[in-house]
């Protein structure tokens, strides 16, 4: 890679922090497709997309959290068995293109219908307990299969089954994404044994647009602001899954 080419890859990483971290989430399938895009080898890009996860998950948490938004008691039940199933997840090394079409397709339906209803729910109720810990540990699973956190999965449907207003939403996914990027992250290295040197150069890229776009989402954008840049976020991950080969 030309030094032109690393000055773009850290710019198209920048500007997708910045976009996802709005909405509490950490950019690992906009990630991908900017590493795509770069010819990069799948080897470095699954690993990489999770690094990069993980520094904007954490700086996503901890602004919309600082803002008042986070629910531990929402949070702990999806959390539970995700970890481990992102883990397995993770440790797979599955042929996956069908799987990301279906996801895709049920990213870009959320985006649709969050553009026609981009305003908190009038009235949300979290979810018992079992419902929680068996969801999340479909999108744990899911998360480590495709690389990705698990928010872009956790946040439409916290906001479509009204368990939880946008803001809330964003920021528990900011949490779930942070817990099992780290289970996929690790599952990843105990079947590779190996992660590559590309995300030390693509954090601070990372870090800064993270660092922004969350203290926006959690302070100072309102909730139909939000809703836009999520409808952005989910259609621009569902082509991608979609298009990817």
């Amino acid at each position: 890679m030309t030094g032109t080419e690393l000055i773009l890859l850290c710019l198209g990483i920048a500007l997708i922090a910045f976009l996802y971290s709005s909405v509490g989430h950490a950019g690992a399938s906009g990630y991908i497709a900017t590493m795509t895009l770069f010819a990069l080898a799948p080897a470095i890009i699954r690993p990489t997309a999770l690094i990069l996860n993980i520094l904007v998950a954490i700086i996503g948490w901890f602004q919309f959290s600082r803002a008042g938004h986070f629910s531990w008691k929402l949070f702990w039940p999806f959390a539970l068995l995700s970890v481990p199933a992102a883990y397995v997840g993770g440790y797979l090394q599955p042929s996956a293109g069908v799987l990301r079409i279906l996801i895709g397709l049920a990213l870009l339906i959320s985006a649709a219908r969050l553009i026609f209803r981009r305003s908190d729910p009038p009235e949300t109720s979290p979810p018992g307990k079992p419902v929680a810990v068996g969801v999340g540990a479909g999108l744990g699973l899911l998360s480590g299969l495709t690389g990705t956190g698990g928010g872009i999965f956790l946040t439409p449907l916290l906001l479509f089954c009204r368990w939880a207003p946008i803001k809330k939403a964003a920021a528990v996914s900011a949490l779930f994404i942070l817990v099992n990027s780290t289970g996929g992250l690790v599952g990843y290295f105990s079947a590779t044994h190996s992660i590559p040197g590309l995300g030390i150069y693509l954090a601070i890229p990372a870090i800064a647009g993270g660092t922004i776009g969350s203290y926006l989402g959690s302070r100072r954008l309102p909730a139909r602001g939000i809703a836009t840049f999520l409808a952005t976020v989910l259609a621009i991950a569902g082509i991608k899954l979609i298009l990817t080969r």
